[in-house]
C-alpha cells in the first residue's frame, strides 16, 4: 500500500507508540515496525509484570526508550532502574538481560551500521 513503510507504519503520521503493542498477562509481546536489512531495526515491546528477556550479547549497540512503567536493565552484571521517559544505551558486545518491575513498554532500537 502506497504510503506505508515496513512494518506497517504509516509515513508521514504521528503514530501512538503506547497503543501499538498491547499487555497480555504473564507475556512478553513484540512487534518489529521498521526493518532495513543491514541497517537496524525498531521494534515495539509489552512486558507483564515479572517477565523479561534473559541475559545475552548483541554484537550491535542497542538503545531502549520506556514509553511506560518500569523496568530493571542489566547491563555487565550493573542494575539500572529505567521508567517511563528513560532512554537506556545497550553497548555492543556486552550481556544485558531486562525484567518488568512493573508492566512496562519499551521501544528498542537497534543498530546495525
Amino acid at each position: 500500500m502506497p504510503g506505508q513503510l515496513p512494518g506497517a507504519l504509516n509515513a508521514a503520521q504521528a503514530e501512538a507508540l503506547n497503543e501499538a503493542v498491547s499487555y497480555q498477562a504473564g507475556s512478553v509481546v513484540s512487534r518489529t515496525v521498521l526493518s532495513a536489512p543491514g541497517v537496524g531495526s525498531v521494534t515495539l515491546f509489552a512486558f507483564d509484570e515479572g517477565e523479561g528477556l534473559s541475559e545475552h550479547t548483541a554484537p550491535f549497540d542497542a538503545l531502549v526508550y520506556v514509553s511506560d512503567g518500569e523496568a530493571e536493565i542489566t547491563i555487565a552484571g550493573k542494575p539500572v532502574t529505567a521508567r517511563a521517559g528513560d532512554l537506556v544505551l545497550m553497548p555492543a558486545n556486552q550481556p544485558h538481560a531486562l525484567r518488568a518491575v512493573k508492566p512496562f513498554k519499551m521501544m528498542l532500537v537497534m543498530i546495525r551500521a
